[in-house]
């Protein structure tokens, strides 16, 4: 087959001419050329999958051993400068920069490292100490301070109720006061420690069996069927707050959304996980969270979900959230970050192409920082967007579709510029509302948790499981978007549940709990 291509070569080296079926020249020869032809594109397409093959290998690559870190440092700082005249590719000046490794030594001796100071609200345990030999006709002048940070480990205390009964003589009736509320009725665990176990588990990632073994250093053993039985009873409590925290959700018109694997055990697939998946919804306007768990990825459950919705939702390029069959309005907006994502793994192929997008994205990005450290309000961003946003988008789209032509659609650059192109329409729809944020990362925040508490505990221990593990981390993450403390609200809730009116559930949700107990806590 060598000498067969080697022949062939010569051939067309020495004749210096094209074969085509119109010269009249021999059949032999014609079929030397179509050979050739065949045998050029088939070296295409093998240099084609070989570069294919390279990057997925140097994509690989990075994902075990390099950084993780998506940050890009543009080569050219004044291409980030706001608020000014835009520059062309053409017109930037590429100057040579002298780099010395010189190093000077500073003249100043080392600085000693300043302590901080002890925060003011933590409690104090004054002890004083004076001195062995002291005379009576002695006086103090002054003292010496000092304060050091102590720590006693969490204690477990009984709650004893006691109800003195009484008997009324003229009536013989007996009167006893009445039993204060408790989360689990003819229970043994009070609101402070169901509240400690669920966000143990939900907020600090400790599983049960570690829950169990921390307990059992404290003299007190509850085994693991117990704490799976606490964790059943506080979610059954709280399925009338989580189905209000779903209904004043739905109820905003700008929603961010993403979902992420979970494995769950499954009777039916003896040992074998089923992937089941937690979607994540978020409202930034009304700093609300909801985690739903649904056993697949399919579109049919976020079409279940936003049946009745009117609004918009931002998501990243999934298909699923396309063209859903649903009686409301939904507007699409996709998510920046992840189209730079793809062009920041493309820097190694590409450096030139990848490198110009991402710093038109910085640009994008260092306008929303402005705006952001300014206190913008909606209104003012949508004018900052307008006048200095969208001309970086429309000059950067006309760039793309001009580069979508000479790239290979394999290679990482043309995968970034084709997955732009397709989503480019809803990538920049965030510049028509104030409102709206860039990109999706909000969302992806509140997943975090999810994805360390994973790490731990491996799966769920059923379908019902996994649902009422969603139904916690809404709970939970809510409090952490409104800067609450978790534990306080979780255990005033549980306290006071039962009492609270079903038509006023949702002033105990926590973006309202914080008005209602008048806690002013800085965003």
């Amino acid at each position: 087959m060598f000498d067969f291509i080697v022949h062939i070569v010569r051939f067309r080296c020495f004749y210096h001419v094209e074969i085509t079926p119109n010269n009249s020249l021999s059949n032999d020869q014609f079929l030397l050329q179509e050979a050739y032809d065949t045998l050029v594109k088939e070296h295409q397409k093998l240099q084609f999958d070989y570069q294919y093959l390279q990057q997925q290998l140097s994509e690989l690559k990075r994902m075990i051993f390099g950084s993780k870190s998506e940050r890009f440092v543009a080569s050219d700082i004044e291409q980030l400068d706001l608020f000014v005249e835009q520059l062309e590719i053409s017109d930037i000046k590429h100057e040579s920069i002298e780099i010395t490794y010189k190093r000077e030594k500073k003249a100043e001796e080392k600085q000693q490292p300043i302590r901080s100071s002890i925060p003011s609200h933590l409690p104090r345990i004054e002890e004083i100490i004076e001195p062995a030999e002291i005379s009576p006709n002695s006086k103090k002048i002054g003292e010496e301070v000092t304060e050091i940070l102590e720590y006693n480990p969490s204690s477990i205390f009984v709650r004893r109720i006691v109800r003195p009964k009484y008997i009324v003589q003229e009536d013989t009736k007996i009167v006893i006061g009445a039993l204060p509320s408790l989360p689990i009725p003819k229970g043994n665990a009070g609101a402070g420690l169901l509240s400690h176990i669920m966000v143990s588990k939900f907020v600090h990632h400790l599983p049960f069996y570690r829950q169990q073994q921390i307990f059992k250093s404290q003299h007190l053993d509850i085994s693991r069927a117990t704490l799976c039985n606490w964790f059943n009873a506080t979610t059954k409590l709280l399925e009338p707050l989580y189905d209000t925290l779903q209904k004043e959700l739905l109820q905003s018109n700008y929603l961010q959304i993403d979902e992420s694997p979970i494995g769950v055990q499954d009777t039916s697939k003896k040992g074998k996980l089923h992937m089941g998946y937690h979607w994540v919804h978020h409202a930034p306007l009304e700093r609300l969270v909801l985690f739903k768990y649904a056993p697949s990825r399919s579109k049919n459950v976020p079409e279940e979900l936003l049946q009745e919705y009117n609004g918009t939702i931002q998501t990243d390029g999934y298909s699923g959230y396309t063209n859903l069959n649903t009686k409301g309005t939904i507007t699409l907006l996709a998510c920046m970050a992840h189209a730079r994502r793809y062009f920041e793994k493309a820097l190694n192929e590409d450096a030139f192409r990848a490198s110009y997008v991402l710093e038109q994205i910085q640009k994008l990005y260092a306008i929303e920082r402005k705006a952001r450290k300014r206190e913008s309000s909606a209104e003012q961003r949508k004018r900052y967007r307008k006048s200095y946003a969208v001309p970086i988008l429309d000059s950067l789209e006309s760039w793309l579709k001009a580069q979508v032509l000479e790239v290979l659609p394999k290679s990482a650059i043309g995968k970034a510029i084709g997955y732009t192109l397709k989503l480019w329409d809803k990538l920049k729809r965030y510049t028509i509302d104030g409102r709206y944020e860039i990109d999706n990362n909000l969302v992806e925040n509140t997943i975090r948790p999810l994805a360390l508490g994973r790490k731990n505990y491996l799966f769920s221990g059923s379908h019902r499981a996994a649902q009422k593990a969603a139904m916690l981390y809404s709970l939970f993450a809510s409090c952490k978007i409104n800067n609450i403390d978790p534990y306080c609200w979780l255990k005033d809730v549980l306290e006071n549940i039962q009492e609270h009116k079903a038509n006023r559930l949702h002033e105990l949700l926590p973006n309202h709990w914080k008005i209602l107990k008048g806690i002013n806590v800085a965003d």
